[in-house]
């Protein structure tokens, strides 16, 4: 328990609070939801549609005090603040007790990557972990959140401040001394990120994303917000070969704080080279003032390496031997990216990935242009309904233009009908691609492509992943996973090809 004096005090040290504390209180919780409420609650009232109502019947529940920017006429005492989000965070802080100073917390943010570069450093951390006898890195993901308490499917890439917090308390109550957080350019914008110093991070690249209202007005909103990460990074690496390096560069320098930077050009720190394609693993090697080394990747695609180099610098500069990066690496998978199904027959190959947006869109089509010549296209995707309204462009046309047959169907429509979205798309897709369906359901859309795509060809099916849910009127529903789906539409075409040459 705390009393809300020691809240007040908090907020007023940050300059947040805006009124005087008349009344001291016991707080025994701390929420945001009316759905999460116990005796002697500490209600945070978040949210443009917030309403005095809900306060009100949230006080009938146990909510004995309140942090607002608005003060409402109920009769508990208010933490009046000017930003409620960035309040938020420092109020999960202090409840959770600063757990953010008993771990080494690394990030990076980026258009492009993030969970993939997330996923090789959990992979090298607990390499590092398991050869000091420590616990594994704890990591909070756009994939999945496991903290050494809670673990399940992530719905955010970084969560709300009061979620956020929680996570890094129970990563200490677990024994584990590292976390990864993904940062994305909303955590940065809104403060869901405030009070928080990262020991290193990464700055992956940048491309026009999630432009919309209720998101970023235009790039530069979104390439500032992202920039933020330098500010609040002990250290930061930044890629040499993304869009608008120079000023990625000036922002590190007058940052005050440490930075380097990595790349396939011999001007960077970390510099990769020499990549080679086995076939089954992809080998680069990477050179710095400290070591040149070898490194394997399980998963192809140059970008791969790009986050890879990231993730390697993080590591180098938190002391990591190299023998444990190498290790990592060599093991490292992220969940629905890049993950490779066949046919029996190889005349059907199917890539599930994560790919939603242009810039994560083009490098998935060059990375299977090289790996896989010659085969024809088929793409199965969508985009989310209510935000990053431009990627309906951007999707489209580059769909449009590499794909021999597209199937527009579901990704998270929310509130918009799956068939608008589809529309949408579909007006830009059809200037390059001549066969563009419109199929609302994801399951058949997936059927569909494996079956009548050509016997030369490669099928993408991307943005969901392994992702069990879809976003539907505001609520997450159960759905079967695209990995599942594929899985199981190739062991039906298997079968069934199998019947037919047995009738032959």
């Amino acid at each position: 328990m705390k009393m809300l004096s020691s809240f007040a005090q908090a907020l007023k040290e940050h300059g947040f609070l805006l009124n005087e504390l008349t009344q001291d209180v016991p707080v025994e919780f701390v929420s945001y939801t009316s759905r999460n409420i116990k005796a002697n609650t500490l209600f945070i009232c978040k949210g443009a549609g917030f309403k005095e109502e809900y306060l009100v019947n949230a006080i009938k529940d146990g909510v004995t005090c309140y942090v607002s920017e608005k003060q409402y006429n109920v009769d508990v005492p208010c933490l009046l603040v000017n930003d409620v989000i960035s309040a938020m965070s420092l109020v999960a802080a202090h409840w959770y007790d600063y757990p953010q100073n008993e771990l080494t917390i690394v990030t990076m943010t980026g258009t492009k990557g993030k969970s993939t570069t997330s996923y090789y450093l959990k992979y090298m951390l607990d390499s590092w972990m398991e050869d000091l006898g420590a616990a594994p890195a704890a990591i909070i993901s756009t994939i999945d959140t496991d903290d050494g308490v809670e673990k399940f499917e992530s719905h955010m890439t970084t969560p709300e401040g009061l979620d956020l917090f929680r996570h890094l308390r129970n990563a200490v109550s677990s024994g584990r001394k590292y976390c990864i957080i993904e940062s994305s350019s909303q955590a940065f914008k809104y403060g869901r990120l405030y009070g928080l110093k990262f020991a290193a991070s990464a700055f992956l690249n940048i491309s026009e994303d999630h432009i919309s209202p209720i998101e970023h007005a235009d790039l530069e909103d979104y390439f500032t917000s992202k920039l933020k990460i330098f500010s609040q990074s002990d250290y930061c690496a930044y890629n040499m070969d993304a869009d608008m390096a120079e000023r990625i560069e000036e922002t590190a320098k007058n940052s005050g704080n440490g930075y380097s930077s990595f790349g396939f050009t011999e001007k960077a720190d970390l510099c990769g080279y020499d990549l080679e394609n086995t076939g089954l693993t992809l080998r680069f090697k990477a050179k710095c003032k400290d070591f040149d080394e070898q490194f394997e990747l399980a998963m192809p695609g140059k970008f791969n390496v790009e986050n890879a180099l990231a993730a390697i610098a993080i590591c180098h500069k938190i002391g990591m031997p190299v023998k444990n990066m190498q290790d990592g690496l060599s093991r490292a998978k992220a969940s629905g990216r890049m993950e490779v199904f066949s046919s029996a027959d190889n005349k059907k190959i199917v890539i599930v990935d994560y790919a939603h947006n242009l810039l994560s869109m083009t490098k998935l089509y060059e990375a299977v242009k090289e790996e896989y010549k010659g085969r024809e296209i088929t793409t199965v995707f969508g985009c989310p309904g209510g935000k990053a309204v431009t990627r309906r462009r951007d999707l489209g046309m580059v769909a449009g233009i590499h794909s021999d047959i597209i199937y527009l169907t579901e990704e998270d429509p929310n509130m918009e009908p799956v068939r608008k979205i589809s529309e949408d798309i579909a007006q830009y897709a059809e200037r390059n691609c001549d066969k563009v369906y419109l199929v609302d359901d994801r399951n058949e859309a997936i059927r569909r492509a494996i079956f009548e795509s050509s016997d030369n060809a490669i099928i993408l099916v991307t943005a969901k992943g392994r992702e069990t849910r879809q976003k539907r009127m505001g609520e997450y529903v159960d759905c079967v996973s695209d990995v599942d789906l594929t899985e199981a539409f190739l062991a039906l075409y298997d079968k069934m090809n199998k019947k037919d040459k047995v009738k032959v």
